[in-house]
């Protein structure tokens, strides 16, 4: 496109001030900013803007009648810990994998900032004995599954994968993939672990305008964990213009898919039981929820926002609602915590694209840093100046066809890593500590004792979920150690 053909584009979306020191520009620098706006839709941003401040103004708006929030209703959610109904759902999970028609994608985009690092939060090493990455943990469970996948179909070694889509951000893809490549990506193939990027967006003053970085470069940020939908129409690599992640997806004939977040230490990556549950209801789109821990736990959860289910988040329930119980059974009957774990059917992948307009982003009012237009020089502003536009990935639940919940217990499936070290919740030593008590139930449900202070780190290449450990029954373990393969664990009884 011309440097004219552009700036009329620009200055028919009312963001021509982006070529304001256009005049002083080096050439190098002109081509890059004329890169930049080539490749950004800022039509689409417009529409973004306006849909966003719409929703957020209609939303605050006492006259417009608020959709009501109710609990799930029944049917629509089931809980794991029946056993004759886990091994069914495990069951079908299984066989789907061994058909190859499971793939996985992964939200790792963040960095590790609160924890005291710049790596990406899947680099940082939670203090176990073996001093695995949470990288590294959620590899050998893919490896780990395929493993048993195999064995449970009668397949050879070696036939069954699960590809492994890692979705980073800009500021982690490039050490996100030299991490991978410089640890051999973990015993997988190379192949068989697709690392793409999810968007950004420009950032934006209050009025919609948007914020320049320097005098040749638009400040721009992450859509969002929500921004995973588009990311994975858009080109993997620039070298392969054609090649995406749904387009991946297809050749594979992939047509389940779990995503979750990096966070957290427990998560069961391609989790063979809430597949099959997912499988089983013919859900389109599902989630895995833990029950909330009190009333007035700061956590979303999953209910219905009138017709429609939806996530909603803990201010927008009244204290009577947060406290109400079922009469039955005594639980919360707002009690479903949303722990970002989901599945989806390729084929609703699919369809987003086709529903994504009406999705309102989410407004984030932050301190942005930007060139004034007038002297030129670096702001750096004490409070918000400006806004990030961002998408949650859960904001497609209302447009689902066929959406299930699954409850799954907190103390063996979520142990979110967000706080620095030392902060007492959600931090290096509560992941630490979670991740070694269920090593310790691992073995006592086989049948062993552990004795008190023991602590055991199994390796998941040896266990997923407590499998294939029949040979500690009657043994009793009295040293602490790390296991890398089952025999080892003769030397701790």
């Amino acid at each position: 496109m011309s440097i004219d053909a552009l700036r009329t584009r620009y200055q028919a979306a009312g963001q021509d001030h982006l070529f304001k020191f256009w005049s002083q520009l080096s050439e190098v620098e002109r081509a890059s900013l004329t890169g930049q706006l080539e490749s950004l839709d800022i039509e689409r941003v417009n529409r973004i803007y306006k849909k966003a401040i719409g929703s957020e103004s209609a939303a605050s708006t006492s006259d417009s009648p608020a959709e009501s929030i109710e609990p799930l209703p029944k049917g629509a959610s089931d809980a794991v810990g029946v056993i004759q109904k886990d091994a069914e759902w495990r069951r079908i999970g299984l066989e789907a994998i061994a058909r190859g028609e499971v793939g996985v994608l992964l939200m790792a985009g963040g960095q590790g900032t609160r924890l005291g690092s710049s790596a990406p939060k899947g680099c940082y090493d939670i203090g176990l004995p073996s001093h695995k990455s949470l990288f590294q943990y959620q590899a050998e469970r893919i490896t780990r599954l395929q493993t048993v996948a195999e064995q449970e179909a009668g397949k050879p070694v070696g036939s069954v994968v699960i590809p492994w889509y890692v979705m980073t951000s800009g500021p982690t893809r490039r050490e996100t993939e030299t991490y991978f490549s410089s640890h051999s990506y973990f015993g997988l193939d190379p192949k068989n672990v697709i690392i793409f990027e999810q968007g950004t967006l420009p950032c934006l003053t209050m009025d919609g305008k948007v914020l320049l970085e320097s005098p040749y470069h638009v400040a721009v940020a992450p859509d969002g964990n929500g921004g995973l939908y588009a990311a994975t129409r858009s080109p993997i690599s620039p070298k392969d213009p054609s090649r995406t992640v749904l387009s991946d997806l297809a050749a594979r004939k992939v047509l389940y898919v779990h995503a979750y977040c990096v966070d957290n230490c427990l998560v069961r990556v391609a989790d063979p039981v809430f597949l099959g549950y997912s499988i089983q209801k013919q859900a389109d789109c599902a989630a895995k929820v833990v029950p909330k821990t009190h009333p007035t736990e700061s956590v979303g959860v999953v209910a219905r926002r009138g017709s429609k289910f939806s996530v909603v988040e803990y201010s927008e329930i009244s204290k009577e609602q947060a406290e109400r119980r079922d009469s039955e059974t005594g639980d919360l009957t707002f009690r479903a915590g949303n722990i970002a774990n989901h599945f989806y059917t390729t084929t609703f992948l699919n369809e987003v694209e086709a529903f994504e307009e009406e999705l309102a982003f989410h407004i984030a009012r932050k301190k942005i840093p930007h060139i004034d237009l007038e002297s030129g020089e670096l702001v750096k502003p004490s409070k918000p100046n400006g806004m990030k536009l961002e998408m949650f990935v859960f904001d497609v639940f209302p447009f689902t066809e066929r959406f299930a919940v699954l409850e799954v217990a907190r103390n063996e499936e979520f142990s979110p890593l967000k706080n620095a070290p030392g902060t007492g919740s959600d931090d290096p030593e509560t992941s630490r500590r979670d991740l070694i008590a269920q090593h310790k139930r691992f073995l006592e449900q086989a049948g062993a004792t552990v004795n008190d202070e023991v602590e055991i780190e199994i390796s998941p290449l040896v266990s997923y979920a407590g499998e294939g450990l029949e040979s500690v029954k009657g043994k009793t373990f009295t040293k602490s150690g790390y296991v890398e393969h089952v025999e080892e664990l003769d030397v701790l009884a």
